[in-house]
């Protein structure tokens, strides 16, 4: 399928580029979402009026976007979560924990835009994450990901130290009990001893 490009596309082509594409990619994703048209003689006619309105819109997204990257970049991000003694997370971070905390600190960012190229984040610590807003325009942002209290080994540890007293504590009790137990049959001072 032959269409015109009406927008920079990625891994395709720029404005008014004649690009072949699958014919399921041109119908479900570029024609619909108004990237595209057919290339027809008519198509080609109207495209070639009105080129400049499309260049200068594609000029204000541009920009648009650049806006939009310089508040995504000033933001500092700060994500909690629960992580083990050793700064492993329990779960990961993905796109959209990002993209929430993005759009919590007063940017809107979708979880499409969203780039891990290291995959979700597991471990606690600074990371880098690419905000990917158009063809043009992409932000880094450092994200710094803090536990959320003690780490849960140390909790663990210290429940251990718990049963371990509790348990100490009875054995003390069932030797005392076991002592007693003894006397039972020992008189005691004044008694005289049963035959």
């Amino acid at each position: 399928m032959e269409i015109i490009l009406l927008e920079k596309v990625d891994n395709l082509g720029g404005i008014g580029d004649r690009v072949n594409v699958r014919s399921g990619y041109g119908r479900n994703y570029l024609l619909p979402k108004g990237k595209a048209t057919v290339a027809t003689p008519e198509n080609i006619a109207i495209f070639e009026q009105r080129r400049a309105e499309f260049e200068a819109r594609q000029a204000q997204d541009t920009a648009t976007a650049a806006e939009r990257g310089a508040r995504i970049q000033a933001l500092n991000l700060k994500l909690v979560a629960k992580a083990g003694s050793e700064g492993k997370l329990f779960g990961s971070i993905g796109t959209i924990d990002i993209a929430e905390a993005c759009t919590a600190a007063g940017v809107a960012v979708e979880r499409s835009e969203v780039r891990l190229p290291n995959g979700p984040i597991r471990m606690l610590g600074e990371h880098e994450v690419e905000i990917h807003l158009q063809t043009d325009v992409d932000v880094a942002v450092r994200i710094e990901v803090v536990s959320d209290g003690e780490p849960v080994a140390d909790a663990l540890a210290a429940d251990d130290d718990t049963v371990m007293a509790d348990e100490s504590a009875e054995a003390d009790q069932s030797a005392a009990a076991d002592e007693n137990a003894g006397d039972d049959d020992v008189p005691a001072d004044g008694e005289t001893p049963a035959v």
